[in-house]
């Protein structure tokens, strides 16, 4: 119902032009779909570690691999990405009176819509870790160049918000044609689906062709609406497990599934255990703790540890630098 609702939001005065609701509403899609499939990676590496693990440590790479194949196809097919196919568009060039994506438009698509992405995601991960090492003091510290490279991008990731923003209003305000700067560098424009976009995108069997060939074009063409189904279906749900778990939702959730905590351990009163780090064995000095699993080092030991192997040494639970958190006592 949320899928027809969408083509509501199509301008009426001008068939040609989708409103700015329908394109801000695609591009939000696959921004929900990124983390929750991150969340579903993190609670299978966590079940298995040793066997399902892999899915944690390299989901950027696996993620990149299958949104490849997906939006491949959906552009050579539908020309238009999994998000502005789910929401009734298509891309077509943004001058020169074709109707048809071009060879060139669909390689330049895929590569804006996929490695792009990536390579920047790959970038700020790299960069949040030299800050980590910076604000520890873990050698090597960050050199000037690099403090020099973090100011740059930060400007560019300003002027660049700043740009879209820009180009947004022209939009709105009927002055450009696409309403995004990667459109623009793609040469391509987002337009709304027609009833014959539709026509050709049913697939349909041969003329004069036998019973066996109908049937099997059938079960194709049944086949092809359950993956697409599936697919809004899917999308759905993980826009509904990323708000379960957004920082925003986490009250309502902790009133629902919150327990009254229980008495700590007798023995442990009695005899406290020990203090020493489980990874090079002395007493623990700058008091870390992996909110992963629980457990207690030395920050230099655990920061090198998790750096190396992204896991927790005793449980073996997927572990990144961000689930480090100092103990201080008062």
């Amino acid at each position: 119902m949320a899928e027809s609702g969408a083509h509501l939001t199509v301008a009426s005065g001008n068939a040609e032009r989708p409103s700015i609701f329908q394109l801000l509403a695609q591009e939000s899609l696959m921004e929900a779909v990124r983390p929750a499939l991150r969340h579903a990676a993190k609670v299978l590496a966590e079940s298995n570690p040793s066997a399902l693990g892999f899915l944690w440590w390299s989901y950027e790479e696996i993620y990149l691999l299958l949104d490849l194949l997906l939006q491949h196809h959906l552009l050579s097919s539908c020309s238009a990405s999994f998000s502005e196919n789910f929401y009734g568009l298509k891309r077509v060039p943004w001058a020169g009176g074709r109707s048809a994506l071009t060879r060139r438009g669909r390689w330049w698509s895929l590569f804006l819509l996929c490695v792009v992405p990536y390579l920047h995601i790959r970038l700020q991960h790299t960069l949040s870790h030299q800050r980590d090492e910076a604000d520890y003091s873990i050698p090597p510290a960050a050199g000037p160049g690099a403090r020099r490279l973090h100011r740059v991008l930060s400007w560019s990731g300003q002027a660049w918000a700043v740009l879209r923003l820009t180009q947004t209003l022209l939009y709105v305000a009927g002055h450009t044609r696409t309403h995004a700067p990667m459109l623009w560098v793609a040469g391509v424009r987002l337009t709304p689906l027609t009833p014959q976009d539709l026509k050709i995108h049913t697939p349909r069997s041969p003329a004069g062709s036998s019973r066996l060939v109908q049937a099997v074009a059938g079960v194709a063409g049944g086949v092809a609406v359950s993956l697409s189904t599936a697919l809004s279906l899917g999308t759905f749900f993980l826009q509904f497990l990323e708000w379960w778990y957004s920082s925003d939702n986490h009250d309502s959730i902790k009133s629902l599934t919150s327990l009254p905590a229980p008495p700590p351990p007798l023995h442990l009163l009695q005899h406290p255990p020990s203090s020493c780090c489980p990874l090079c064995g002395r007493l623990c000095s700058n008091h870390t703790v992996l909110s992963t699993s629980g457990f207690v080092f030395c920050y230099r030991c655990i920061y090198a540890f998790v750096k190396t192997n992204q896991r927790c040494p005793i449980s073996g639970y997927p572990t990144q630098l961000q689930h480090l958190v100092k103990i201080y006592s008062t």
